[in-house]
């Protein structure tokens, strides 16, 4: 099954319905926003006093907000420029917490390797979404690379729950996703060149 795939059957069976269910409440796309960001900063303190199997959960919960609040926007009618800039701000800060909590934890080990893996693949994490950004306000699309947010998300709380029983596990996962992140931002860089110097930029 390709992401294509993937995100329509996602869509389909859990946004939409979601989506209605909280219409239906009178919730408010801002408010799933943010309370993601909330459970996510909950996963980091999880994770930064060693309890890596709730942090994996929780992670992936907060992973499930992410998908909502652009889902209720849209059956709500309430989509807006603002609300699309705190929901990249609150991934940033969520994903930013969740890493940070990680090299604390190695830190207090202290586990250096650790450490440095876990910096390294949140500056490959920020670049990677900041290359992004930075292309859109060229008037360049640029989602090309594997290692986006939601595969960071769901690599990293798969990762934790299994280093509940085998914490190399974690290490592993932080090094998969520095080296692709870090790929990932190289390719993205490559593509923005080429359509520059295309656009005689």
């Amino acid at each position: 099954m390709n992401r294509a795939t993937t995100r329509k059957v996602i869509s389909s069976y859990f946004e939409q319905p979601a989506a209605k269910l909280l219409k239906g409440l009178g919730v408010s796309p801002n408010t799933v926003t943010l309370a993601g960001l909330l459970v996510a900063g909950g996963a980091a303190w999880l994770v930064l006093v060693g309890y890596l199997l709730a942090g994996g959960v929780v992670l992936a919960v907060s992973g499930l907000f992410d998908l909502l609040d652009g889902a209720l926007a849209r059956a709500t009618g309430k989509a807006s420029r603002f609300g699309a800039l705190l929901d990249s701000v609150s991934d940033r800060v969520g994903e930013g917490a969740l890493l940070l909590g990680v090299l604390l934890y190695y830190a207090f080990q202290p586990h250096t390797v650790g450490v440095a893996l876990s910096f390294v693949a949140m500056g490959g994490s920020f670049m990677v979404s900041y290359l992004r950004a930075r292309a859109e306000g060229l008037g360049i699309e640029c989602k090309a690379g594997f290692m986006t947010r939601p595969e960071r998300v769901a690599t990293l709380a798969a990762a934790l729950v299994v280093a509940q029983w085998w914490e190399p596990m974690l290490a592993i996962a932080l090094g998969i996703i520095a080296a692709l992140t870090l790929f990932t931002s190289a390719q993205r860089l490559l593509i923005i060149w080429r359509e520059l110097k295309r656009l005689g930029g």
